[in-house]
């Protein structure tokens, strides 16, 4: 008997909907390159200063510039995603994470740090973020709130290994972790890679599995769910893109500072270094919970109040922040920030994918992720600036805290109306 497979590659068993293979490495790949590229940083921050002498400003200007690249890079990424598709850029990013680390142990000057920095961030464009979340938006429709929350979920899983780094670091030194970083990404994010398959029509598939069709080819191209999906210059110009980049902005300013700063700001308040790496790793799990709750209430319920929700939860625990020396506020930071800030992180993209479909998905995402970038850039270092200036972050944590609920009301003002969406 022949029978003709619905899978176009003998990685998983035919009962299984390939996409979910596709998800699972795209998971795996965020929870190494999410550890290396992002959530180590805070790790590294006091060993830095304490061999170079480097002031927190100095330090914290490196995620700064990573945020300049980002901002610059994620734009082009999504066009090139759009047209290369994410298995491409996707290897090439692994690779160059893995050299960016090697050349970091050979750092002795400010501006060696900071060059490799760059790199590394111009590795971790190709590999995170928009990349992956185009692929996985080509694959899954009617769960995409939810595939993107289990994606998102991976980047916020490396906090598990925050004290593996911490422990490398302590026990063989920044240079050593740095290369063990480094290699350990190219042994398993390559091999993922190759396990990505750009949409689902190539494999013969329509996206959340069945057979394809080419009248269902076409529309799925054109937007999902009959809808008539506008051009990319005129999202540029819709309301909607422009409120939601503008909150990302905001969003990731606040998140970059936290990530950055978290440890200097608890060994201040004298909890010990071990015990602060683990309140840094919390920060990413937790978030967990939030990528998965709000990404499935997102396939559910109306995406702009979602979001909004998630962001005003991420506010209120940048004011918690101020007296997380009391343990029961420490809690309840624990619960607001992380799990806020990662539900921005899953409901964004099911947003910008209900409103302006499939075919303009990568750029648009790129473009919102780069000017979220500007608050990469800006976050960390005015948190820097402020601490050298005050000795002091409380005016750091309350000024972003208020911003995030400026941000909120950015997201109320986002209307299904103001998409250009119009029914077929």
């Amino acid at each position: 008997m022949n029978h003709a497979s619905p899978f176009p590659s003998p990685l998983g068993p035919n009962r299984i909907f390939y996409g979910w293979w596709i998800l699972l490495a795209c998971f795996t790949i965020s929870v190494i390159t999410g550890a290396v590229t992002f959530f180590s940083f805070t790790a590294f921050f006091d060993p830095l200063v304490k061999e170079f002498g480097w002031s927190y400003t100095e330090v914290s200007f490196a995620l700064s510039l990573r945020g300049i690249e980002m901002s610059l890079l994620s734009p082009v990424v999504g066009f090139l995603v759009d047209r290369l598709g994410s298995r491409r850029l996707a290897l090439w990013g692994v690779i160059t994470v893995g050299i960016g680390f090697i050349i970091l142990s050979f750092t002795r000057e400010l501006w060696m740090f900071y060059a490799s920095i760059i790199l590394i961030a111009f590795g971790g464009g190709g590999c995170t973020g928009v990349v992956m979340m185009r692929v996985v938006a080509n694959w899954f429709q009617s769960k995409v709130g939810l595939a993107l929350g289990i994606l998102t979920s991976g980047f916020g899983a490396s906090g598990f290994l925050i004290p593996v780094i911490v422990w490398l670091i302590d026990d063989f030194g920044w240079r050593t972790a740095v290369i063990i970083l480094g290699v350990g990404t190219w042994l398993i994010g390559i091999p993922l890679v190759f396990v990505i398959r750009n949409t689902p029509e190539e494999c013969g598939l329509c996206p959340d599995g069945g057979r394809t069709d080419p009248l269902r080819n076409e529309k799925s191209e054109k937007g999902d769910r009959g809808t008539i999906v506008i051009g990319f210059a005129d999202a540029l110009r819709n309301r909607a893109f422009l409120l939601l980049a503008l909150s990302e902005a905001i969003r990731m300013m606040a998140v970059a500072a936290v990530m950055t700063h978290i440890m200097p700001y608890l060994n201040i308040l004298h909890i010990p270094r071990a015990a602060a790496g683990l309140i840094a790793a919390g920060l990413s799990v937790i978030s967990i919970l939030g990528r998965l709750g709000f990404g499935w209430l997102a396939d559910s319920f109306d995406k702009p109040h979602t979001l909004a929700i998630s962001t005003a939860m991420m506010g209120l625990g940048m004011f918690s922040l101020c007296y997380v020396n009391t343990w029961w506020i420490m809690v309840l930071f624990l619960f607001l920030f992380p799990v806020g800030y990662g539900g921005g992180t899953s409901v964004r993209g099911a947003l910008l994918g209900e409103f302006f479909g499939r075919a303009v998905f990568g750029r648009l995402m790129g473009l919102v992720m780069g000017i979220g970038a500007i608050g990469v850039m800006i976050g960390p270092t005015l948190t820097g600036f402020i601490f050298d200036t005050t000795r002091s972050y409380a005016a750091a944590w309350i000024g972003l805290g208020i911003m995030s609920c400026i941000s909120v009301l950015f997201l109320l003002n986002i209307r299904p109306g103001t998409s250009l969406h119009r029914p077929q």
